[in-house]
Parts: structure tokens; sequence; C-alpha cells
């Protein structure tokens, strides 16, 4: 496989995330929003009753997967588990991803703890949380195999509650009516950061759905019986939210109706129909690794077709840019210029090589946080601290170190497109992946060596359309782009960049996918 085909599933990964948010996962900071609302979600809390809803994951008008969350009450404690399995059509195939989240609340709505799971091609993935005191959250990612854990002490500003306060404190607290707005300071465990997000009632509607199943004997599927009439309300995430956010339709009681992320839906059924009709129609195993169309694959029906031929290794590109609100998005930099609707990138001069600072040390001291280790980035490992140094080899030029490291990632990794979220070391063992892994390893090999890097996301333009893609930058002088995927050094000016960080941050693309126009005005060699 050509290693510029391997764009970016990882952006996709936040689909399931955030399809996963949607049934219930995240977890709300207790901040200004719920200091005067304490007493009133106290009382909710008593009207919070055990059960269940189901879901079938649906792309189009064909079923991929299958989602539950329910609620068990105790005398003390109330318990949220959720659950999403999906079969997602990515690279030419179906990649099988599941993802698990089991959440202990006081009787008062304040999580005592959580774990979250995600399963996909990488491997699993285990956060941990214990709160301490509504002060501190104690937070361990595991990555599996004998990758150590990363332990994490978060202060808080008081107590965290479970993200289905989103469509609780909607439907519980004060009466929900249409433009109604809500300001919460949301933790998002994927960024590992709060995030303020705003929140609003947008409409409301009546949907009818059925409380049970019968069999139907003649084809041996299961079907709906005995419908009900809900009234529901949309509740709409503003911009900024990544992965934290929420967007759907909610009952009365705080229940999610219906929620759609980038073509797929989240449609509340009988669990006969959600679970049994998908379990009889994968019951061959094919459904997670049968072969796709492209009308189907994710990364096809996201790509942006360009309306003109590049050549390979463009030196500047001028496009304008249309249908998606483009607020937030990290698109200036040193190479990228914005002008209205008008992006500008040019590839970085060679003055901006010459590095203003000599390894090993230089880096740390001019930007300390982006020459440290974070979680899935385990820069400071034995595994990863030994490749750096023997790709430095004692040399104190880092524009001359990266360029190993981005030659070394390159030649070393097989091309393999993956579905999930990948640390560093699991890459390193592995020597697989795609653009995200080949970012990711990159990213930690530069920090080994005392380099500041950090992971770009946009689009990159790949026979004649453009696909999401993620590649590392690295400080020297400046900001300079280089893509290991590729083996460009620095990249060429065919990638635009839209955000800068991790998974949370790249959750943002969504708002764009679908949306987004590019139309090719200029370039140059």
């Amino acid at each position: 496989m050509s290693a510029r085909r391997l764009t970016s599933p990882r952006a996709l990964a936040a689909v399931l995330v955030l399809l996963l948010w949607s049934g219930g996962l995240g977890f709300l900071v207790r901040r200004e929003y719920f200091r005067p609302n304490t007493e009133r979600l106290a009382e909710a809390a008593t009207r919070v009753s055990p059960g269940a809803v189901y879901f079938a994951v649906m792309q189009g008008n064909r079923q991929i997967g299958f989602a539950s969350s329910s609620i068990d009450t105790a005398t003390t404690t109330i318990s949220v588990d959720d659950y999403l399995v999906a079969d997602l059509p990515v690279g030419g195939r179906t990649h099988r991803a599941s993802a698990r989240t089991h959440v202990v609340l006081t009787r008062a709505l304040h999580t005592k703890a959580f774990a979250v799971t995600f399963e996909g091609d990488a491997g699993p993935i285990v956060a941990r949380g214990r709160v301490v005191g509504d002060s501190l959250l104690i937070l361990m990612l595991a990555t599996g195999g004998n990758t150590p854990v990363d332990t994490q002490r978060i202060k808080l500003s008081g107590p965290i509650l479970l993200p289905t306060l989103v469509p609780l404190a909607v439907a519980l607290g004060e009466s929900p009516a249409v433009g109604k707005r809500f300001t919460l300071p949301v933790f998002d465990p994927v960024g590992l950061s709060p995030r303020t997000v705003a929140f609003r009632i947008a409409a409301e509607s009546s949907f009818v759905v059925n409380d049970s199943s019968a069999l139907d004997r003649a084809t041996g599927t299961w079907r709906g019986v005995q419908p009900d009439t809900l009234h529901a309300f949309r509740v709409v995430t503003g911009t900024g939210a990544g992965a934290a956010g929420f967007s759907g339709w909610i009952d009365e009681q705080g229940r999610v109706v219906q929620t759609s992320q980038l073509g797929f839906d989240l449609r509340r059924l009988p669990y006969e129909v959600a679970f049994e009709n998908w379990r009889l129609a994968t019951a061959n195993g094919a459904g997670a690794t049968s072969a796709v169309t492209q009308d189907r694959d994710i990364l096809e029906t996201t790509a942006i077709g360009a309306n003109r031929h590049l050549d390979a290794s463009i030196s500047s590109l001028r496009v304008t840019l249309g249908g998606a609100d483009l607020r937030g998005f990290d698109t200036r930099s040193p190479r990228q210029t914005q002008r209205g609707d008008t992006l500008i990138v040019t590839r970085e001069p060679a003055v901006a090589f010459d590095a203003a600072y000599l390894l090993p040390d230089g880096g740390r001291r001019i930007m300390p946080e982006l020459t440290m280790a974070e979680p899935l980035v385990q820069s400071n490992h034995p595994e990863i601290v030994r490749l750096a140094q023997r790709l430095s080899r004692g040399q104190r030029d880092p524009r001359v170190v990266a360029e190993r490291i981005n030659k070394w990632v390159y030649d070393s990794l097989a091309k393999r497109i993956t579905f999930g979220i990948p640390s560093a070391l699991q890459v390193l063992r592995a020597r697989a992946g795609d653009c995200n892994e080949h970012a990711q390893l990159f990213v930690a090999l530069a920090r080994a060596a005392g380099i500041p890097a950090r992971v770009d996301a946009g689009l990159a333009y790949i026979h004649g359309k453009f696909y999401y893609h993620a590649w590392p930058e690295i400080y020297l002088r400046e900001w300079v782009s280089v893509d290991p995927t590729f083996g460009q050094f620095p990249a060429d000016a065919a990638h635009l960049r839209f955000t800068v960080g991790g998974l949370g941050r790249q959750a943002e693309m969504i708002r764009l996918m679908g949306r987004l126009r590019i139309d090719v005005v200029g370039e140059g060699s």
C-alpha cells in the first residue's frame, strides 16, 4: 500500500467516542453552573430510577453496531454502564471497535470512580479514575501489554459529575424550552483537560419509539411493537467542544432518543431489535473483516475532491475554503496565512531549519512542556529514549537529528491503516500503522532527543483528493512541519493544518467533515 494513501482514521475514532458520549459518557466538572444548583441536582437524583435503553448504530439504512446505556441504583450510589460496539468501514474494510464505561456516582450525582475501555486495531486502552474529596482526580491510563500505567493527578474545583447530566440537567432541572442555553465546564477524558462548553435547546418534537419487540417467525428477525410517543428536545453543542460535547434528541427523562455523528446514527430501539437482529446478521463473523465499497468507506466519503491536479512536493498552495465555520481552528502558522476565506500555504524556507538552540538541553529550556512525556507519548520510556539516543549519536544540531528520526520512522514502520488510539510505545513495538502511528512515534522520539514536537492534523492532497491526515511539527527557529508517513522533510505545501494537539483537539475536525469545500486557485513548485 502506498504511503500516500495512509490518511487519518484517528479523527474518525473520535466519532466512536462521540457516539459513546452521546449515550452518556464524558465528565462534567462542577463549577459556576452547578454551585447554585446543588440542592436541585441532589433532589433530581432522587428521581433517577433504574433502567436501560438500547440503540442500533446505523450508517444510512445499514446497521453496523449496537449500544446500550443502563442505570442501577443502590442506597448510597448510582451506577451507570455504557457500551458500544461497531464495525466501522475505514480504509477498504471494516474494523471492529468497542468502548465500555462504568461510572459510580453518589446519590448527590458526584462521581466517585469510573473505568473507560476502548478497543480497536491498536489494542485496548483503559482509563480508570478515582475522585478524592471532590478536589482531586487520580487518573490511570494503561495501554496493555508490558506498557507501564501512566498516572496523573488532576486538580478539581469541585465534584465531577456524569456527562449524562447534560440531558438530565435539561430534563430534570428547570423546565426545558427551545432557546434555553447552558454553559457547562466539561472534563474531556480524551484530551485530559477541562473545557467550557455551550449547549442550547434548538428544537422540540415528538418521536414514536417501540417499547417492546416480537419475533417475526417468517423472517426469523425481531420487529418493534407497542409504540409509544415521546416528547423530545434537541440539545446542540456550540463550537470548541471536541470530544466533550453532546448533540442529539433527549426525552423528558433525560434519556437519549436519537443522535448523529458524521453519517452514523444512534437510534433507540427495543433490545431484541437493536442487538439480536445485528447479532444474527453478523453471526458468520464477516462483519468485523468484510471489504467495503468506496461509497461506505469513511476515508473516501469524507475526502474532498480537488478541482485541479497538483504536482508532487509543491512549495506553495493557495486555496479558498467554504461551506464550514472555521472559527476556533488553528489555520494560522509560520507556513499558513488565512485572509478571509483564502488559505495560503508556503513550505518553510531553508533559514527556518537553522535552529535557535543546541541539543540535548536547549529545546527543553525553550519549551519544557513540549519536550515532556504525556499520556500515549511515552518519550521518557527507556525503549524510546535508547532509540532517540542511537539516532542522535551525539549530534547537537536538532535539524539533523529530526531528519534522522523522520527517515527512521518512514523506513521502519509498515504502512497499514489501523483504527484505534495508538500509543508511541505500542507503535515502536508493532512497527506498523498509518499517519497517526507515524506522527505519534515521531513526536515521542523527537521529545526524547530534546526537540519540541507536537501533532498537527488537517488535510493532505493525495491522488486528486484532500484526505484527513496527521503529521508532526518540530520547533527549530520557528515551527516546521514534517511528514514521516510520506517521508517528507519538510512537508510539502499540500498539507492544510486545522488543529494542533491530540485526539481531543482533532475531534473538532468532525465539524468540517461533509461540509468543507476546497477550491485550488494557485500553486508553485
